[in-house]
């Protein structure tokens, strides 16, 4: 750790900030002792409390992340940044060319702050009904978002696993909780649903699929867990997830219920509302988190769906 002072407080850069994500991140760290210097393109009020930088990473150069990582005395920096993207352009800038950047910043500085990407399990792409995805499963994913992350992913692995830096991959299921992306499938069902009057109906297509989902607030014990851990623990891929698939319709029906509305308020319908960037089934092993880190998901179902609504 950089020294400052008698007591230093780890200092953690914190990429995409002010994302669904990067909001949950910066404000664990906090919670938890860690200097957190918060990064994105324009401030937010859920930065506040944090120092903030205004950066567009795409517009830097390698060398430029790697100077202001120096400057900021970083001990650790965050990827939190990425979007699901609606073209192959916005894919590629936030799932290649930044973690790239991001990776060349980190090596810029000495190699010394620990870099924490947040990857996706979709990297691993479809899988049959039923599997249990460790980290040892062979990644084939086909859809554009999943491509373009495990590019990502392999850009700052590569660099570790060549002692370039020291870095960690978190692959996120999928997520959910306070604050959720308007991208996401329950994120955009939550705002339809808290826009809904009494004796109106939601009609969405719901496809048959189960899915590993996790509480963003998890996600950012996670990346704490990671960013405080003494030892090396570099060049790893870990999963973060619940452990458990979930039937896409029980989450729609509970978050129907936890919005108090009757359960005859969403219709199935034309409307194609559906979920994206992978197959219909996903169950990640979160074995290697809890022996790495000690790490296990702590947010029921319920809490998850109730803070989606509470935090709209």
């Amino acid at each position: 750790m950089h020294s400052t002072g008698a007591v230093p407080r780890p200092r953690v850069v914190v990429l995409g900030a002010t994302g669904s994500l990067g909001r949950q991140i910066c404000a664990t760290l906090a919670r938890q002792g860690h200097e957190v210097v918060a990064v994105a393109r324009a401030w937010a009020p859920q930065v506040e409390g944090h120092r903030f930088l205004a950066r567009d990473l795409g517009r830097m150069t390698g060398p430029q992340i790697g100077a202001l990582l120096t400057e900021e005395r970083a001990d650790a920096v965050v990827n939190a940044s990425g979007t699901w993207g609606r073209s192959p352009e916005e894919l590629d800038y936030a799932h290649v060319t930044i973690p790239r950047l991001i990776t060349e910043g980190v090596a810029a500085a000495g190699g010394g702050p620990r870099l924490v990407h947040i990857g996706s399990i979709h990297e691993y792409g479809p899988v049959p009904h039923g599997t249990v995805i460790d980290e040892r499963h062979g990644t084939r994913p086909e859809a554009s978002y999943a491509r373009a992350k495990l590019t990502g992913t392999r850009t700052v692995l590569q660099a570790a696993r060549a002692g370039r830096i020291d870095a960690v991959v978190l692959r996120v299921t999928n997520a959910f909780g306070p604050y959720p992306s308007p991208d996401s499938f329950l994120g955009s069902l939550t705002a339809r649903l808290l826009a809904t009057e009494p004796g109106e109906t939601v009609e969405l297509t719901l496809v048959p699929a189960h899915r590993d989902h996790v509480d963003t607030r998890d996600v950012a014990d996670a990346v704490g867990r990671v960013v405080r851990h003494g030892e090396d623990i570099g060049a790893q891929v870990i999963n973060i997830g619940r452990g458990e698939a979930l039937d896409l319709r029980d989450l729609v029906e509970g978050l129907v219920a936890a919005a108090g509305l009757p359960p005859e308020t969403v219709r199935e319908g034309a409307a194609p509302l559906k979920p994206a960037g992978g197959g219909d089934w996903t169950l990640a092993d979160i074995r290697r988190a809890r022996t790495l880190l000690g790490w296990y998901p702590l947010h029921t179902v319920e809490e998850s769906l109730k803070a989606m609504l509470a935090s709209r």
